[in-house]
Order: structure tokens, then sequence, then C-alpha cells
């Protein structure tokens, strides 16, 4: 099907409550899959505590399609590309050499990494 025949482009117009408009603060996500959909769950961790398990707490999950997934991951690719573009310290490829971290009781799949304790920025 070409451009042509989709007809006008179309627009989202999305609003929301000045209460959700704020966000909710993450530093640690755990994705996980079933054949159905995935699942991204959001955390607070306190990653200053010396112990072995870094106590935590979710503030968000979220299941999305294999479709809107794989678009959020260009998309999250994206701004990296453009965020290293614009010479920040931090560049995508030394993200992804992190080892994976899990929260406790998870599923396996892919996972984001919480940030490297020896660095003194906030995320």
């Amino acid at each position: 099907m070409s451009d042509a025949d989709q007809g006008p482009e179309r627009h989202i117009n999305i609003h929301f409550s000045p209460e959700i408009m704020g966000g909710t603060y993450a530093n640690f996500a755990n994705v996980s899959f079933s054949d159905y959909e995935f699942t991204i769950t959001f955390a607070r961790v306190d990653h200053e505590v010396e112990e072995e398990e870094i106590p935590g707490v979710v503030v968000s999950r979220v299941n999305l399609s294999h479709r809107f997934a794989q678009e959020l991951s260009d998309a999250l690719e994206d701004a990296l590309s453009k965020w290293d573009a614009r010479g920040h310290q931090e560049p995508a490829r030394a993200r992804r050499r992190r080892p994976p971290r899990r929260l406790t009781g998870e599923r396996a799949g892919g996972e984001a990494r919480p940030p490297d304790r020896s660095s003194s920025r906030s995320p």
C-alpha cells in the first residue's frame, strides 16, 4: 500500500491531568515477556545501601504488545543516538556493556541496567 492510499496524515492529541504531568521517577527497569506481551516494571531503588540485597519499590508497570515494544525500542535508540551526538559523557554503547541486574522475583527477559554506582551523576 502506497502513502497516497493511506489517506490524510493523522495526529494524536493526548491530554492528562496535572497530577500525572510531573511523571514518576524510576532509576531501575526490568523487562519481561510472554508469547503475547512485554511487561516493563519501573522501580526506584536505593543504590547507596551496602547490603547484598538492594531495597526498592515498584513505581509503575506497563504492559505492551510486541509491535509497540519494537516501536518503543526504535524510538529509544533514536533518542539515545541524538543524545550521544550532543557530546554527553556516557555513550549508549558503554551503557550496554554493564552486567544485567534483576528485580527479585521477576521472570527472565531483557533488562535495563541500574546506574553505575561509581558515577557521581544522578540519572
